[in-house]
């Protein structure tokens, strides 16, 4: 796992992208532009993540993905262009196969997504955008965020400090086992509801959510913030305007039609890859500048 750039951008262009980019995935059913987003999403995970999201992705991800593209055509059985029948009699067809493959597609894509903005968008960057306007639901969410961490890490220490009394999940017969486990989980329970419940006392002694209550913060938006953020609105406007003239549609029922592709078609792709591909494009050039500077020291 490397330092990623794009991560140290200001709060509002990472929520604003991936926003886009996860919205974008959830619609656009183009196999062009489903394609571009998947490979961003793969690319950017092990970007983030290293070797952790490459195993991930290989041995949960595309086994995943394989599974529902081919369950799709065994229930859904629309589609004019029939390949060949089960034993039931019920046709696999064309249509139905190629929506599976992108509804697969799309359902993993969203998944890469949001792994890459819940390590990107942190806590602290949550409660920066909407602390003034929903503080409370702010709080809520970017302790959730923080405490899923933090509850692995406890559990574990319960769970050693268990054993050492004998009293570990794997000690014991099924019965023993059972009653471990719900002890564990007790403690880890109770401990869980006294770390929110200080939280919450804290963040109210200090006057979170008063009005005309300021807060420290260590976002600024620089120049390069502004260059990247402009960037991102460009490259919007295009997909969306290409949105609007049906460049990332697809029929699928009752048979495949797709637009022909244009020139207008090939600019809208190219600005949906380079949205997709940006926190890759920034880290791959940040490399570069460091590496020009090392080379001069």
């Amino acid at each position: 796992m490397v330092r990623d750039s794009f991560a140290g951008l200001h709060p509002i262009i990472n929520f604003v992208y991936f926003a886009a980019v996860i919205l974008f995935s959830m619609f656009f059913m183009h196999p062009i532009l489903q394609g571009i987003a998947l490979i961003s999403a793969f690319t950017y995970s092990i970007v983030l993540k290293g070797r952790v999201a490459l195993k991930f992705n290989l041995l949960y991800m595309l086994p995943m993905l394989l599974f529902m593209a081919i369950l799709n055509p065994t229930f859904n059985h629309a589609g004019v262009t029939i390949l060949f029948y089960l034993r039931s009699g019920n046709p696999v067809t064309l249509e139905s196969i190629a929506y599976g493959i992108a509804a697969a597609f799309m359902f993993i894509t969203v998944i890469l997504w949001f792994s890459c903005y819940n390590t990107v968008m942190t806590s602290d960057k949550f409660i920066y955008l909407f602390g003034k306007m929903i503080p409370a639901l702010s709080l809520i969410l970017s302790m959730i965020l923080r405490f899923v961490p933090r509850y692995k890490e406890q559990i574990k220490v319960i769970s050693n400090a268990q054993k050492c009394i004998g009293r570990d999940i794997s000690q014991g017969n099924i019965i023993q086992r059972a009653r471990n486990g719900i002890k564990i989980l007790s403690i880890m329970t109770t401990w869980a509801l006294e770390n929110a419940i200080e939280t919450a006392d804290s963040m109210k002694s200090r006057g979170y959510g008063l009005s005309g209550r300021t807060s420290f913060s260590i976002f600024r938006f620089d120049y390069r913030d502004k260059i990247a953020f402009t960037l991102i609105i460009v490259l919007l406007f295009i997909v969306l305007l290409g949105a609007t003239m049906g460049e990332n549609t697809i029929r699928f029922f009752p048979s495949i039609k797709i637009q022909e592709i244009t020139v207008f078609s090939i600019v809208v792709y190219t600005a949906y890859f380079l949205l997709c591909m940006m926190p890759v494009i920034i880290n791959i050039q940040e490399a570069m500048e460091w590496r020009h500077i090392e080379s001069k020291i």
